[in-house]
Formats: structure tokens, C-alpha cells, sequence
């Protein structure tokens, strides 16, 4: 059991309150879950900042070393981190003002979520920002996809 108890309206207010998502740990290659995350989350009209020392851009955006780099509000710091490796992005969270902390899908660290909500933060953990989204505001498949069809008929199976 995680510490993370939120419901699914605390959830959705998060997400319908937020504007923009630092993502530590987005790669710029394609096939990587935060790759497909926050492009997601670009054409859901978020203003997404990568956060990787490797890169000088993704998907179009400045991408910073570090959030203590950031110089502009980030309502949620998204990880793409191992658990281990959590607990040095509090403080900076924090220090940026951000409101959420939130650890993707198959991260938890529970130390780390008391810290962070010690420090004035909401926590997420061993949740995909992406398919809460998708979840939540319409647009989930059965294969995490919103293919845009809307149809009563089945799909002919491809042999």
C-alpha cells in the first residue's frame, strides 16, 4: 500500500488547476514512456518543461539541468526517476514553489512523500500523469490510445 490516497476528484482538480509540468528525467528519444508523456500533455495544452542535463531541447522546449534553473512558475514537478534518486528533488521542488510532487508509474518512495508534503506539497506517487489524464478527462482506450474514432461498430479484425 502507498501513501499516495488521492482521490480521483483531488486527482482531476489537480490537473484542471495546473498549467505547467516540469518533467525530470524527459528524454528527447521517442520511444521513452516520458518522451510520450509529455507530448501528450503538449497537445492537451500544457506547458511542459524538460528538466535533463544531457539535452538543450525536447519537443520544441527549452530544457533545463536542473529545476533550480527554472525561472518561471511550475505548478507540478513530474519524475521520471528512480525511487532512490527521489529525495534530492524535494528540496528544489520546494525551492521553486512548486505545488505538486508527483512520482510516475512504478515509483514510490514513501520518506520522500512525508518530506515533500512537509514541505507545503501535494503528493502523487505510482501514478502516469498521462493516463490519469487520459483517465479521468476522456480519451482512454483499451490500448491507453484515443484513437479520435467513435464508432458502435467493431473493428474488423486484421488477419
Amino acid at each position: 500500500m502507498t501513501a499516495d490516497n488521492l482521490s480521483n476528484k483531488a486527482i482531476r482538480q489537480i490537473l484542471d488547476n495546473s498549467q505547467t509540468i516540469a518533467i525530470v528525467g524527459l528524454s528527447a528519444k521517442w520511444q521513452r514512456p516520458s518522451y510520450f508523456a509529455a507530448k501528450y500533455l503538449l497537445d492537451r495544452g500544457y506547458k511542459v518543461i524538460p528538466v535533463n542535463p544531457n539535452y538543450e531541447e525536447i519537443l520544441g522546449q527549452t530544457c533545463y539541468p536542473d529545476l533550480s534553473a527554472i525561472k518561471e512558475r511550475v505548478d507540478i514537478v513530474d519524475l521520471f526517476q528512480k525511487a532512490e534518486a527521489v529525495p534530492q528533488h524535494i528540496a528544489s521542488s520546494a525551492a521553486i514553489d512548486a505545488k505538486v510532487f508527483w512520482m510516475q508509474l512504478g515509483i514510490i518512495n514513501e520518506a520522500a512523500a512525508v518530506d515533500a508534503r512537509e514541505q507545503g506539497m501535494t503528493v502523487v506517487m505510482d501514478r502516469c500523469i498521462k493516463i490519469e489524464y487520459a483517465r479521468l478527462m476522456g480519451g482512454l482506450t483499451w490500448s491507453g490510445v484515443n484513437t479520435g474514432v467513435i464508432s458502435a461498430k467493431r473493428p474488423r479484425r486484421v488477419v
